[in-house]
C-alpha cells in the first residue's frame, strides 16, 4: 500500500513504505544498510521503523561476531582448532598473545610457522 502523504502525524513516522523510494533512501541512509538490506529486513519484520532497526542491528552484531574467536565455548574451540591445524591448548596459547580475532591468529600462525627445510643429497 503507497505512503499516504496527507498523514504525517507521529504514527506515520515510525513506519517505513518500501514502496516510496525517498522513504528508503532515507531509511537505509539512516540505518547505513543498502537498500536492499533494508527491503530484506522490512520484509522479515515487518514495516515498524524500531523493528527493523532492532533487526539489523542484531545482524550486524552477528556478522562482526563470526569473526572472533570464543575460548569459552568448546565448540568453537574446536572449530577454529581444527580449521587452523593445531590443538587445543596451542589455540588457547596463541589467542593470549594474538587477541581473539580469527584474521589476527591467523597471521599469527603464519608468522611464526617455521620454513620447511630442504633436503639435499649427499654424496658418497
Amino acid at each position: 500500500m503507497a505512503d499516504n502523504k496527507a498523514k504525517r502525524g507521529a504514527s506515520d513516522r515510525g513506519l517505513i513504505a518500501v514502496k516510496e523510494p525517498y522513504e528508503v533512501r532515507y531509511w537505509s541512509k539512516k540505518f547505513k544498510v543498502t537498500p536492499a538490506k533494508l527491503k530484506y529486513a522490512v520484509k522479515k519484520v515487518g514495516v515498524s521503523a524500531k523493528k527493523v532497526e532492532a533487526y539489523i542491528k542484531l545482524q550486524k552484531h552477528k556478522a562482526s561476531d563470526k569473526n572472533l574467536i570464543a575460548l569459552s565455548q568448546p565448540y568453537e574451540v574446536r572449530y577454529w582448532s581444527k580449521k587452523l591445524k593445531i590443538t587445543a591448548a596451542r589455540l588457547k596459547a596463541v589467542v593470549k598473545a594474538a587477541g581473539r580475532s580469527s584474521k589476527k591468529v591467523a597471521a599469527y600462525l603464519a608468522k611464526k610457522k617455521p620454513a620447511k627445510k630442504k633436503k639435499t643429497k649427499r654424496k658418497k
